[in-house]
């Protein structure tokens, strides 16, 4: 699934390439994902030009001339390129757009479980899941102050908080594992169980490792946008029987609910320090 990570070096990566090119030509073979009209989406697209690209969350949004916005929620296998029109399509290719440049931008999604919506920004908060969202975890906005009153309204296991895209938007099952590695909590402790130093480790982890790992993947990326998942500089997700960077111990694998979860059994103790 595209994380933060990926999607700030894919919205990094459109505005160097796409900004300012006009969609000469749309083709939708699989509109399944597209949430308007096929020929609704064809005809306001074609002659369009692409503007600034910006995220929230999970979303990407691409600015258009003509002032509306195509925004896309990748979910779980949503993939796009930017590549020569003569390059085979990936299976399950959804819609691609002919660009002035002479290349294409296409979205491709193995499962469809994607969206893709056309919006304006006074209309951007009726598209689903957008006006539930809490803050991006990456704005200003988000002090210690905010991220603490936020955490105060959920009870349940850490991660499944942090993954809530209603407390914090933006923060996936992989990152989730990596920020609870790095503020040494167990992701399935009790938020009631935390303790303020804890909360206040769990924060700052959350701006260090989602910061530390976006120039990684950008680095990665390089000049192609033929998407895959860079998770190999991750230090524990994935990583299960491999020894925890930090203290040697194996790490743990648990599986629940189609999700995968490592930890370190020494660095996160399921029973909270001081109780």
């Amino acid at each position: 699934m595209p994380e933060v990570p990926d999607l700030e070096a894919i919205r990094k990566f459109f505005n160097r390439t796409v900004a300012g090119e006009t969609i000469e030509k749309v083709d939708t073979p699989i509109p399944v994902v597209i949430r308007v009209p096929r020929e609704e989406f064809v005809r306001l697209l074609t002659g369009d030009t692409l503007g600034e690209v910006h995220r929230h969350g999970k979303f990407l949004l691409f600015t258009l001339a003509s002032g509306r916005l195509m925004v896309v929620n990748a979910m779980l296998t949503g993939r796009f390129s930017l590549v020569e029109p003569s390059r085979k399509r990936h299976a399950r290719t959804c819609f691609v757009l002919g660009l002035s440049g002479g290349k294409e931008l296409r979205y491709a999604d193995q499962r469809l479980m994607g969206r893709v919506y056309l919006a304006t920004p006074e209309t951007l908060e009726t598209l689903p899941q957008f006006a539930e969202m809490g803050p991006d975890v990456l704005s200003p906005s988000l002090t210690e102050e905010v991220f603490r009153d936020r955490l105060r309204k959920y009870t349940g296991q850490i991660k499944s908080v942090l993954v809530n895209h209603k407390f914090v938007a933006g923060i996936g099952n992989a990152y989730a594992d990596e920020i609870l590695w790095a503020a040494r909590v167990h992701p399935y402790r009790k938020r009631s169980q935390m303790s303020d130093d804890e909360i206040g480790a769990l924060y700052r982890a959350t701006g260090d490792v989602l910061n530390w790992a976006e120039p990684i993947v950008w680095e990665k990326m390089g000049e192609s946008l033929d998407y895959k998942e860079w998770r190999d500089h991750l230090r524990v997700h994935r990583r299960g029987g491999e020894p925890c960077p930090r203290c040697g111990t194996t790490i743990s694998e648990i599986t629940a609910g189609q999700r995968i979860t490592n930890f370190c059994r020494t660095c996160q103790p399921e029973v909270p320090r001081g109780f």
